[in-house]
């Protein structure tokens, strides 16, 4: 499914605009993703894919509003992310955005406005409006994946009848340069257009780092009758950057040396690098029938291409030679993308029982080519490997059977319900289920036969919620998932047999609303399992059975909201108690002499046991905010091997903000008091671990019109 996507939304954007300028219509409202609600929004889309009260969900969601973005100069997913409790970062392979959730990686669980967005790049920020992350599995509504939870951006959208923008301008160390612009036009009471735009050139910390990245996103909202309107999004982003893997480690912990220092090629901007391109198309259609029935259809088709290049220090630390080793590889990958969701809502009345049906049906293929040679090894300093060239890949890693491309089909076809139920004035019920037939099929170029499986699964979800006042809510949940053999790529001849892994997730938490509704205050306990974890066969290493279990006992608090005397705080903490209870597997060390370490009874890879955030701003008047916050990360295992440890820390942010008319300038200080710490890692590699940003300031001058 090629396309040539701006001429593609143009045309449809332009001919649905002359349609709606023939008609006339009555009246309809086209809901915006959510009011300007500070740090405190009242509602959550991710949820029960509708607009549900945060305090009617029996189910932990942390919403990251787009004012805390602003008010922290969060450039990335993983500066957004950085405000949700259980959630730890890794540095995927240096080409996107991963994550660890409540001890389980979420490396394909990325969705945007509800519609699965699992292609492996780095999302810009700039046409996003907020972030919901949905804790533990959630499969009912979205289907395979999400052991620990779920992220889901929410775009910003047309309004009706204003015409507005902003453009802004950043500067800051490293060679920090970018700038943003959003404008909305209010064309007609019938459309309404809005592009999101950001270009970025900047440099690193990171020695030879650099980034160089667009995004543009215009957007269409048309009313084509009194109560049906169409929503049409086009997203066309490119990012280039050097494909960064970090520092090894010695002797349990980091290297210690600078934050900057590179392990890859001498020559990194021709030999180590990372380009994306990523181009969608999105259509949603909502028809209003009356007040108990509407129907809401979304098609979202895209294209993704990778070229990933990089040399990293992923091989043994010797620690009496004081080298690493060193490997070289490219990864090609293409993917194209088609899915189809229709929802059907039904409001009732039924046994005198207040009721909101969701009725839903979900259609999808994704078509994915992979490419992947590496060979080429060599040794370096591991304190000094500045100056050396990088390993030159042999001929013979290009006819291994390993670097035979793939071409991978996942077609998926679902159907699903959802009942929000009022029990009686103080008890609501959430009940649903989705039953996913997901087929796989990898073919390759040559000599490797071609390799098919299809998983049938139902996947349950209740909850109820009992509410003694309009402040508190008490709520207890069960949910599960599946996670099939490859789930976001190639089968392989060792895991085409095995059957999805099952994750479980079981919780009571509480969500008070406090000074009217001002401030948000959640708690969650909860148990997470994953069951069927594919180990490999000790007596067949050649295929792998479904033997392993992880689980993670754990407690999440958060707070949100305004406080009197004009503070904006956002704060939450996590305790994890992460554990492989049952695994056949063996993790191999890199530290030499090596050896197989039993993976059974270790702490899961990038899961600190203790982890918390606060972040506060005060309104001072007369258009001054400041304010600043902590983040504290416990300690962490960098695989399952449980060998390197990378250390505890806390780094102190600081923000000012002058507003005068119509412009505003941002002053943000990160890592104010310029703490070493190590902020991710790879997860299955104990030797490649990436250093945190030193000291940097940050400038924004923003204007609105």
């Amino acid at each position: 499914m090629r396309m040539h996507p701006l001429a593609l939304a143009a045309s449809l954007m332009m001919a649905s605009l002359a349609t709606a300028q023939t008609q006339t219509l009555g009246e309809v409202t086209v809901q915006s993703s959510g009011a300007d609600d500070g740090y405190s929004p009242a509602a959550t889309s991710t949820a029960t894919k509708g607009s549900a009260p945060l305090r009617d969900v029996p189910q932990s969601v942390n919403v990251v509003p787009g004012q805390l973005l602003r008010d922290q100069g969060a450039r990335s997913m993983q500066d957004a992310l950085r405000n949700v409790p259980g959630v730890a970062m890794s540095h995927g392979d240096g080409q996107r955005d991963q994550v660890v959730i409540r001890g389980f990686t979420a490396i394909a669980d990325q969705f945007v406005d509800g519609v699965r967005d699992d292609a492996l790049y780095f999302r810009d920020l700039a046409d996003i409006e907020r972030i919901e992350v949905l804790k533990g599995p959630a499969a009912v509504l979205y289907g395979r994946g999400s052991s620990g939870g779920l992220i889901n951006r929410v775009t910003k959208k047309p309004k009706f009848g204003e015409t507005s923008g902003e453009a802004s301008l950043g500067l800051g160390s490293y060679d920090y340069r970018r700038a943003t612009a959003d404008v909305n036009v209010g064309i007609s009471d019938t459309a309404a257009f809005r592009v999101n735009a950001a270009v970025e050139d900047s440099g690193s910390y990171r020695d030879q780092q650099f980034v160089k990245r667009y995004n543009f996103a215009p957007s269409l909202a048309l009313k084509l009758a009194a109560q049906t309107d169409l929503l049409l999004q086009y997203t066309n982003a490119r990012d280039k950057r050097l494909t960064d893997f970090g520092i090894p480690a010695l002797n349990g912990r980091p290297v210690n040396v600078a934050a900057s220092t590179y392990y890859g090629s001498r020559n990194a901007a021709q030999d180590d690098t990372t380009t994306s391109t990523m181009q969608s198309l999105t259509a949603a259609l909502n028809h209003r029938f009356n007040d108990e029935w509407s129907v809401r259809n979304v098609t979202r088709a895209y294209d993704y291409s990778l070229d990933r290049y990089n040399t990293l220090p992923g091989g043994t630390t010797n620690p009496v030679d004081m080298t690493v080793g060193r490997t070289r590889a490219f990864i090609l990958r293409d993917e194209t993308g088609l899915f189809n969701q229709t929802d059907v809502t039904w409001r009732n009345q039924l046994g005198g029982l207040k009721q909101e049906w969701l009725m839903g049906m979900e259609l999808g293929q994704q078509k994915k080519r992979a490419e992947s040679v590496s060979g080429g090894a060599d040794r370096v300093s591991i304190l000094n490997p500045a100056g050396v060239a990088a390993p030159v890949i042999p001929a013979a890693s290009y006819t291994a059977d390993s670097a035979i491309p793939s071409h991978t089909t996942q077609d998926t076809a679902a159907l699903y319900w959802q009942n929000q139920i009022t029990l009686a004035p103080q008890w609501k019920a959430l009940v649903g289920a989705r039953y996913d037939v997901y087929k796989q099929q990898t073919e390759f170029d040559r000599k490797l036969s071609s390799l098919s499986r299809t998983d049938k699964k139902f996947s349950p979800r209740a909850g109820l919620v009992w509410q003694p006042s309009d402040a508190v809510s008490y709520y207890v949940s069960y949910s599960k998932s599946f996670q099939p053999s490859a789930e976001a790529f190639a089968l392989a001849a060792n895991n085409t047999a095995a059957e999805p892994e099952i994750t479980q997730n079981k919780e009571i938490g509480v969500k008070l609303d406090l000074l009217d509704g001002r401030m948000n205050v959640t708690g969650a306990l909860f148990n997470l399992e994953r069951t069927n974890i594919k180990n490999t066969d000790p007596a067949n290493p050649s295929r792998q059975i479904n033997v392993g279990t992880q689980r993670t006992n754990g407690l999440e608090l958060t707070t949100s909201g305004r406080l009197p005397g004009r503070w904006d705080v956002s704060a939450g903490y996590a305790w994890l108690d992460g554990r492989m209870t049952k695994s056949l597997a063996t993790t191999t060390s890199t530290q030499l002499p090596t050896a197989a370490i039993a993976a059974q009874g270790k702490v899961p890879a990038l899961t600190p046991r203790n982890s918390a955030f606060l972040w506060a701003m005060k309104d001072l008047g007369h258009g001054l905010r400041m304010g600043g916050g902590l983040n504290h990360v416990g300690e962490r295992f960098t695989s399952l091997t449980n060998l390197v440890t990378l250390p505890a820390y806390t780094t102190v942010d600081a923000a000012l903000q002058y507003t005068l008319g119509q412009w505003d300038l941002d002053v943000n200080v990160k890592n104010l008091t310029n703490r070493k710490y190590y902020v991710a890692a790879h997860g299955s590699n104990d030797n490649l671990i990436l250093p945190g940003s030193p000291r940097s300031v940050q400038v924004t001058l923003r204007t609105r019109f």
